[in-house]
C-alpha cells in the first residue's frame, strides 16, 4: 500500500513510518521544512512538502495514495478554537480527495476526550465540553467522509519512549527545576498510556483492516495512578515526591492548563481494539520506561 502521512516527522511518527516500511508499504510524508524532509527521506519514505494549511498539498498526497494516516496537530493551545478549525479544514481536505474510493482514511484524536472520572471504552461518546473537546470536530469530519474506510485512533495522553518531550517529559522537567516531584492531591488519578512501537503497530493495522466507522482506543494501560508515576521519577532523580493542591499545581508545572492536565482521572479502555484488530501490545509499561529508559538519564 501507498501511504500518505501527516506528522510523520513529529515524536511519533517517525516510528509509525518505520513500521509501515518494514511492513512493505511506501510512504509519502508531509513536510513542511527541510528538516522535516530529510528526516522522512532518513525514515525510508519521501518528503511532499506542504503544510496543514496547504488543503492543496494535502489533496495531492492523498490523490496519490492508497491509503491516508493523519497525525499532524499543531497551532497555539491559547486558541483551542483555531486549532481546532485547522484540523477539521485538513480531514475534510483529506476526505474529499478519498471519497468514494474506498481507500482507508486513519485520523488521529486522544483519549482525552472521553468523560473523566471512569473508565470508558470505545463505544462511550466523548465529552464535548471536556479539556480536549476542540479534537472532537477532527474525529466527527474523519468519520463522515464518504465512501472511505474511515477510522480514528485515539492516542494516551502518555505516549512513551526514547526522546519524549511530551506530557511526561515536561513533568520531568518541572520536576528538576523545583526540586520535588509532584502530584495533585492524592495522586489518585490514573493516566492510560502506550509506547510508542505499540501505536505504531496499531497505526499500521488500522490502515491495513480498521472497518469504516471504527474508533480505536491507543491505550497499553489503562490507568496508571499519578502520584506512582511522580514517585518514580522523584526515586530516579533523588528528589522528595510530594503533594500540591490543585490551587498549589497552576503555579507549580508549566501552566494553568498542564496543572489541570495533570490532576485529571482518566482511564480508558482499549480492550475493544485489541479484539477488533488482534493489537497485542508488548513494549514496556510506562513505570518501566521511566525506571529503565531515557527520562531521568540527563536534563532534556
Amino acid at each position: 500500500m501507498h501511504v500518505f502521512v501527516t506528522g510523520g516527522s513529529g515524536l511519533t511518527g517517525p516510528a509509525v513510518v518505520t513500521e509501515l516500511v518494514a511492513a512493505g508499504h511506501t510512504v509519502t510524508g508531509l513536510a513542511r521544512s527541510d528538516t522535516a524532509a530529510a528526516r522522512l527521506a532518513s525514515l525510508g519514505a519521501t518528503p511532499l512538502r506542504g503544510s496543514l494549511d496547504d488543503l492543496e498539498s494535502l489533496r495531492r498526497g492523498a490523490e496519490a495514495a492508497d491509503g491516508v494516516l493523519h497525525m499532524a496537530f499543531g497551532g497555539d493551545f491559547a486558541d483551542p478554537d483555531d486549532m481546532m478549525r485547522r484540523d477539521r479544514a485538513a480531514i475534510e481536505a483529506l476526505g474529499e480527495a478519498l471519497a468514494h474510493t474506498g481507500k482507508p482514511f486513519v485520523s488521529t484524536s486522544g483519549t482525552l476526550v472521553m468523560p473523566i472520572g471512569r473508565e470508558t471504552t470505545e463505544q462511550d461518546e466523548p465529552d464535548a465540553a471536556g479539556i480536549a473537546g476542540f479534537r472532537i470536530p477532527g474525529e466527527r469530519a474523519c468519520l463522515a467522509s464518504r465512501g472511505v474506510r474511515a477510522s480514528v485512533v485515539r492516542l494516551a495522553p502518555t505516549v512513551h519512549g526514547p526522546g519524549d518531550y511530551g506530557f511526561i517529559g515536561m513533568l520531568v522537567d518541572t520536576a528538576r527545576k523545583t526540586g520535588v516531584s509532584a502530584y495533585v492531591a492524592d495522586g489518585a488519578n490514573r493516566w492510560p498510556a502506550v509506547h510508542r512501537l505499540d501505536a505504531a503497530v496499531l497505526f499500521r493495522l488500522a490502515l491495513e483492516k480498521a472497518p469504516a466507522g471504527s474508533v480505536l482506543h491507543g491505550v497499553a494501560e489503562s490507568g496508571v495512578p499519578f502520584r506512582a508515576i511522580a514517585e518514580t521519577i522523584a526515586r530516579g532523580l533523588g528528589l522528595p515526591a510530594v503533594s500540591v493542591t490543585p490551587e498549589e499545581a497552576a503555579g507549580h508545572f508549566a501552566s494553568p492548563f498542564m496543572a489541570v492536565v495533570y490532576g485529571i482521572d482518566a482511564p480508558v479502555s482499549g480492550s475493544g481494539t485489541r479484539e477488533l484488530l488482534g493489537w497485542v501490545p508488548a513494549r514496556p509499561s510506562l513505570l518501566d520506561d521511566l525506571t529503565h529508559g531515557d527520562y531521568l538519564a540527563a536534563p532534556r
